[in-house]
């Protein structure tokens, strides 16, 4: 399989990091979602938190990876061709996805540097972004939740809209992306 994507297909590059997102993705709301399984300041759910950022961390490094592998080729046509609102529909929701990717990882930084907390990066520590401000610490939290929330949406949908052209619309916008397709 070519590594570049071309006017048929994604190439391995971009399938291979489209597919480690999602898998990030899934690490990093199961661990902010199974830390309520444990009491507040225990161990467990300290690691979650920290493991929560780290791989959030890892989200905003592999984005850029992603963005650098979109703009560096030809983006594989849809056929059938899709109705235009579909295909600016889609590019919405492409750029909504890529401002989670980026603003996600970034309002977390902000929050545990308002916080005055560490910033945990796999055996290193990230500098502050910011100042400690506990009230603007809150204020982060909840716009960190909110979009996080939005997250899921955003993910579902894009799930369902490639299901939808798979079996619906019967179009190649699925197998563009799965690996191992020719």
């Amino acid at each position: 399989m070519n590594w570049k994507n071309t006017p048929i297909r994604y190439g391995s590059l971009t399938i291979g990091i489209h597919w480690l997102m999602l898998l990030l993705f899934v690490a990093v709301y199961g661990t902010i979602e199974l830390r309520e399984l444990y009491e507040k300041g225990s161990d467990p759910r300290e690691a979650l938190k920290t493991w929560h950022f780290m791989l959030g961390m890892l989200v905003f490094i592999m984005i850029w990876l992603r963005l650098a592998a979109r703009f560096s080729a030809p983006l594989p046509l849809i056929r059938p061709a899709i109705p235009r609102l579909q295909e600016v529909s889609a590019k919405l929701l492409h750029l909504a996805l890529y401002a989670l990717m980026i603003g996600m990882p970034l309002t977390g930084w902000l929050l545990l540097s308002a916080a005055g907390k560490p910033i945990p990066f796999f055996g290193l520590q990230l500098p502050a972004l910011i100042a400690e401000n506990k009230d603007l610490a809150g204020q982060i939290k909840e716009l960190h939740e909110a979009v996080g929330t939005t997250g899921y949406f955003l993910i579902g949908l894009h799930a369902l809209a490639a299901l939808y052209h798979h079996f619906i619309q019967r179009d190649n916008t699925l197998t563009r992306m799965l690996p191992g397709r020719v």
